[in-house]
């Protein structure tokens, strides 16, 4: 019988190694290799103990899931397996992101900084699948079930959903998975999955070994018995998420929970989803009962903004939603040869280019100038049809003139200093006009593009110097 040994994995690819490396020759990262220890009695069947008596359950099985129990054409896969079923939740924000709602069967894998509102929002969805008379079980490794019920109350006082959410203040996973054959919930949510372990296992909670095997074993359940579990994991201080990148690939869709916990707003994207678009994003605003919806998203009202010098409101898409942002520059002496050029909530690559066009375009000195550019209201803003918003809060910052009362910017910039339209013109157009903008900097339009919206004034720039003409007015 072959003997456990110790091998070293990666933690950003899952690959091991029989000895240490500073350099993981698989992926290429520095420093990811990490200690385990590998058992072949246990590799060998990695669902023992733990899927394989679930089929002995009557109303759960693998042909209620729709799995298919063998190979068959593609033509036959929604007779034989039927639609896809999805558990929306009621909040609109979340289902969006999730592409409707979880799927049955899924895993889905959360992240986001401590104090986020991660365990908040998932609390509250809990309480709305309960609600419509789907069963969840909700199992904290890191809090006790009435801490997990002190939130509750407060956010849900009296819900009619009590009945059907179960709390489970459990670490071991042989325990979490017999009291999900006696529940015999439509979801389970585990806050969090580095505190939950196996016995079997000769590691602590929280390493490579059982965030992998763990994860696995709960991916293979879910895809047994088709429950949709949702998994909370850690993130590194750099913002990536907490273990082996394997986690990653394991399950269906990764979500990350982002904001600043000093400030109210929250965004929730998908940074992987098989079963919708990776675009959609769900905006929330934390308040003393819980997560507020923000279904208007965070644009920024005409009637709310005053006009003042390096700051400019530009139309951004995310996925099908338009959100009017307001991108701020910000420009100070510095010295020559060391100029600072910081950002936030932007690309720095794209800002770094927006300043070499303003330079040998529009003449501007800028070389010994510190630079400061963000996004207001938690929102990241990284496609091209923001790049003459933002060239014009510089411009306007370093100018000191404002751009005008109600009016936006649309468009994207090249190195030869021309202005090209963005995609979705009319959503954008239509938006703005919407929240009382009124003037509209825009690239060149169509005939039909120009007739979409009457009352708004469309200023058609060809160059950055033709733009640069708009401050002021």
């Amino acid at each position: 019988m072959a003997k456990p040994r110790k091998v070293f994995v990666c933690r950003e690819c899952g690959s091991a190694q029989s000895r240490w490396l500073g350099k993981c020759p698989d992926c290429g990262q520095w420093d990811s290799l990490e200690e385990s220890t590998f058992d072949p009695a246990q590799e060998k069947d990695p669902q023992k103990g733990l899927v394989a008596g679930w089929q002995e359950l009557g109303d759960h099985t693998a042909a209620d899931a729709g799995v298919a129990s063998g190979a068959i054409t593609i033509g036959e896969v929604d007779s034989a397996t039927g639609p896809a079923v999805r558990l929306a939740s009621g909040i609109a924000e979340l289902d969006r992101v999730l592409g409707g709602g979880l799927v049955a069967g899924s895993a889905v894998l959360m992240g986001g900084e401590p104090g986020i509102g991660k365990s908040t929002l998932l609390l509250q969805a809990a309480f709305a699948w309960a609600a419509g008379g789907r069963k969840v079980l909700y199992v904290s490794s890191e809090e006790s079930a009435q801490q997990v019920g002190l939130r509750a109350k407060r956010l849900s006082p009296g819900s009619a959903g009590d009945k059907n959410l179960f709390v489970l203040a459990e670490t071991n996973l042989a325990r979490i998975v017999e009291q999900a054959r006696k529940v015999q919930p439509a979801a389970i949510i585990i806050d969090s999955i580095q505190m939950i372990y196996k016995s079997d296992l000769p590691a602590s909670p929280g390493s490579i070994t059982q965030l992998r095997r763990c994860c696995a074993d709960l991916v293979y359940l879910a895809k047994m018995s088709g429950i949709a579990i949702v998994l909370v994991g850690h993130v590194t201080k750099d913002g990536q998420l907490a273990g082996p990148r394997l986690l990653e690939h394991l399950v269906d869709c990764v979500l990350s929970f982002e904001g600043d916990r000093y400030h109210s707003h929250r965004v929730v994207r998908a940074a992987k989803n098989r079963f919708g678009t990776t675009l959609e994003i769900g905006l929330f605003e934390m308040t003393g009962a819980g997560l507020r919806e923000v279904p208007e998203g965070a644009g920024v009202p005409a009637a709310a903004l005053e006009p003042r010098a390096g700051s400019v409101v530009c139309p951004v898409m995310t996925g099908t939603r338009c959100l009017l942002v307001e991108l701020q520059a910000l420009t100070a002496t510095g010295f020559l040869g060391a100029a600072k050029r910081k950002s936030s909530g932007l690309d720095a690559n794209r800002l770094a280019m927006l300043i070499a066009v303003l330079e040998q375009h529009a003449g501007l000195r800028l070389a010994d100038r510190d630079i400061f550019a963000s996004s207001v209201g938690g929102v990241k803003v990284s496609e091209p049809a923001s790049d003459l918003a933002l060239l014009l809060a510089i411009a306007g910052a370093h100018y000191r003139k404002a751009i005008g009362a109600g009016a936006a910017v649309i468009g994207e910039v090249g190195l030869g200093g021309e202005v090209r339209s963005a995609p979705q013109m009319e959503p954008r157009i239509r938006e703005a006009a919407r929240l009382g903008y009124k003037r509209l900097i825009v690239p060149r339009l169509h005939e039909a593009e120009r007739r979409l919206v009457p009352g708004v004034t469309l200023a058609e720039v060809k160059d950055v110097s033709a733009a640069i003409e708009q401050l002021g007015g």
